[in-house]
């Protein structure tokens, strides 16, 4: 799929672009055209399902889902996974009527504006995540970490992933016509700690971009 690219975050009032991607929770293709005219749509733009705080926040979203669907908000998880891989990640990690899509070229990140990190700047980041680590860890070590404490084992798929370059997480809601109208991207910084969008600020968003 080609998808151009922009050179920051999109933010409230811009035009999200359409991107088409392979459904992983059904089959054939989504597209965020799809949405256009029908319903508003939160998009969460997710490393992978290699990367446990993109696990973590595949589940956040799948959480927040039935409040969101109340308001007429539908969700679109995306991760950068091969879809077969994928597939087989939610067989056995059910996500009850979350829709998501796989897009292992990363098209929808650039097109959404999420940046790729560099190695250096992933390796400086010291990770701190109270009452589940020892102690702070690299990126790295700490991603070893969680992921043998929650039983994910990494497949040749992943790896592939791994090895490219590290790439900003991003959630856009967008209105009706496929406006942003609120953002929330990952800052990935020296004593980075998880931290999933706020779900109050979240649903505010949700309510005034359901009665436009």
């Amino acid at each position: 799929m080609s998808t151009s690219s922009v050179d920051r975050p999109l933010q409230p009032g811009d035009r999200a672009p359409d991107v088409v991607l392979d459904a992983i929770s059904r089959e054939g293709k989504v597209a965020l055209n799809d949405f256009r005219g029908r319903s508003p749509l939160l998009i969460g733009l997710f490393r992978g399902l290699h990367c446990p705080f993109c696990r973590r926040h595949v589940a956040a979203m799948a959480q927040l889902k039935p409040a969101l669907h109340e308001k007429g908000v539908e969700c679109l998880a995306v991760v950068n996974t091969p879809v077969e891989r994928a597939r087989l990640y939610f067989r056995y990690h059910p996500t009850p009527d979350l829709l998501a899509a796989s897009d292992p070229e990363r098209a929808s990140h650039r097109a959404f504006g999420l940046r790729e990190v560099g190695m250096d700047t992933v390796m400086a980041i010291r990770v701190h995540l109270p009452g589940e680590s020892p102690e702070p860890m690299d990126v790295m070590a700490m991603n070893e970490f969680l992921n043998k404490k929650e039983g994910y084992e990494i497949t040749e798929a992943d790896q592939q992933m791994m090895a490219r370059q590290a790439q900003l997480v991003g959630q856009f809601l967008l209105d009706r016509s496929g406006i942003v109208r609120w953002s929330f991207t990952e800052v990935l910084e020296v004593g980075y700690t998880f931290r999933a969008p706020n779900p109050e600020e979240l649903m505010s968003a949700a309510s005034e971009v359901a009665h436009q």
